[in-house]
């Protein structure tokens, strides 16, 4: 072959994947514009600061939700107790950390601390996360029930008032999801260690030859995901102001859907912080149009599964036009 249209080829390529990948980029924030404008289309006054506050009321403890799965998935696990863990924190919440504050902070440290031993679990044994998660799933629930065997208990009055701030401007909830992503975003993209954790899914053994412990890192990122799932269950109990033990089950199933249609993968470490928030906000703005069409909760969940499949083969038509040769 000459080489002088071999690199003409390459040339003319690289273009070519730029434009793709910066597609892939800009799709979930393209999903929730697309959203927004329906929203608008259908009902106007939903876009306004009442209605947006009201749209995105349990945006926040979703969005962490989908960063903990996040940083579990960026170490090729899955986390199927993660609802059953928030449902857990939340009874917390509601029972030991309003009567006796001291136990129940000692019982979220000690929730933290579980999360980082599963993965030291799971690494050591070389065990399958979706087999040791989905049993402690199991485990976090007999929990919850022991705890709050009927729906019940209060929120800290503190805590109520902490998520139930009111901003100028943009509602608190669009507030703290931004600086979410742009926190996460910057220690996990943008640091030096970050690109050590993400390493650790996409070449684990380069990272274990530059001498740094696969042990230690997946430790690391399982406790960074129970320290967001417990911060997802505080959000959550200060704005429902209560708690039972399924509670938050639907958020293992939505903050795997969140990641992935944030542009996460499932293998090599390829996560997005900013697109799993943007992800998130879909899947709340999505439940919110699909009232506005008037759709029975019957249906909602399978017009939502709709929308996320339509995401996904979008997302697999632009990676099929980066890998094209041509």
């Amino acid at each position: 072959m000459n080489p002088s249209l071999s690199l003409s080829a390459q040339a003319l390529k690289k273009p070519q994947i730029n434009r793709a990948r910066l597609l892939r980029s800009a799709l979930p924030g393209l999903s929730l514009a697309l959203l927004l404008v329906a929203i608008f289309i259908i009902q106007p006054r939903a876009i306004s600061y009442m209605g947006m506050n009201l749209m995105l009321n349990l945006a926040v403890p979703i969005a962490l939700a989908t960063i903990a799965q996040m940083l579990i998935i960026t170490v090729n696990d899955l986390d199927l107790s993660l609802g059953s863990f928030i449902s857990f924190v939340a009874c917390v919440a509601a029972t030991l950390l309003n009567e006796h504050p001291l136990l129940g902070c000692l019982a979220l440290l000690a929730c933290i601390a579980v999360y980082a031993l599963i993965g030291a679990l799971i690494h050591t044994r070389n065990l399958p996360s979706i087999v040791v998660t989905l049993g402690m799933s199991f485990i976090w629930m007999g929990g919850a029930v022991l705890l709050l065997p009927a729906p019940g208990g209060s929120a800290p009055h503190w805590l109520q008032s902490l998520v139930r701030i009111k901003t100028p401007w943009l509602p608190f909830a669009i507030i703290v999801c931004i600086v979410l992503a742009l926190l996460v975003h910057a220690f996990l993209m943008r640091s030096p260690l970050g690109v050590v954790l993400r390493g650790a899914g996409g070449n684990p053994l380069a990272v274990a030859k530059a001498g740094w412990s696969l042990l230690r890192i997946k430790v690391s990122l399982y406790a960074l995901a129970g320290s967001f799932g417990v911060l997802a269950g505080l959000f959550l109990v200060g704005l429902t102001t209560s708690a039972d033990a399924t509670i938050a089950l639907r958020y293992t199933l939505l903050s795997i859907a969140g990641v992935i249609l944030g542009g996460g993968e499932f293998v090599g470490g390829r996560v997005s912080p900013i697109g799993a928030v943007l992800g998130a906000l879909t899947l709340v703005l999505a439940g919110s149009l699909l009232s506005f069409m008037r759709i029975s909760p019957d249906w909602q969940i399978g017009a939502q599964g709709a929308i996320l499949i339509l995401v996904l083969a979008l997302r697999a038509a632009v990676n099929r036009l980066e890998t094209r040769p041509l």
